[in-house]
């Protein structure tokens, strides 16, 4: 069965949340992705490259707090409220279109699911209820 772990947006401080989150539950990051690391950095502005793309922090037992750095250059607005995501970690590509698809039904797709450059099958939508999804299928190799 899919694990499900919340994700954040931040408006351009997304590390020094996540590096207070990491005070307080202790731990390390398990990933940390910059807008420089990514096939788009070239499309980036020079001073917003080092934000964050993907950030991970596990807290407990098979939970992840997850985010990344809203940028309005790439179209994002963020908004208290819309700042995060509901996370589903399938184990399947099957499960995770299953999912996708069942879960998306009246809703609005903002990403279809596709393979992404992180090794990943991932996805992203708005669900009929208003509430925002992301399935991420990491793939074995």
């Amino acid at each position: 069965m899919a694990t499900i772990n919340p994700y954040l947006n931040f408006a351009g401080n997304t590390e020094e949340a996540f590096n207070f989150y990491k005070s307080v539950f202790g731990g390390e990051f398990i990933s940390v992705l910059r807008f420089k690391d990514t096939p788009e950095a070239g499309k980036i502005p020079e001073n917003e490259k080092n934000k964050i793309m993907h950030i991970s922090l596990p807290i407990g037992k098979g939970n992840v707090l997850m985010a990344t750095d809203a940028l309005e250059s790439m179209g994002q607005k963020l908004t208290v409220g819309n700042n995060f995501y509901i996370t589903i970690q399938p184990e399947s590509k099957e499960e995770a279109e299953r999912l996708f698809n069942g879960l998306s039904a009246g809703g609005k797709v903002e990403m279809p699911l596709q393979d992404a450059f992180w090794g990943a099958y991932f996805g992203m939508f708005r669900d009929k209820f208003g509430i925002q999804w992301m399935v991420n299928y990491t793939q074995k190799k």
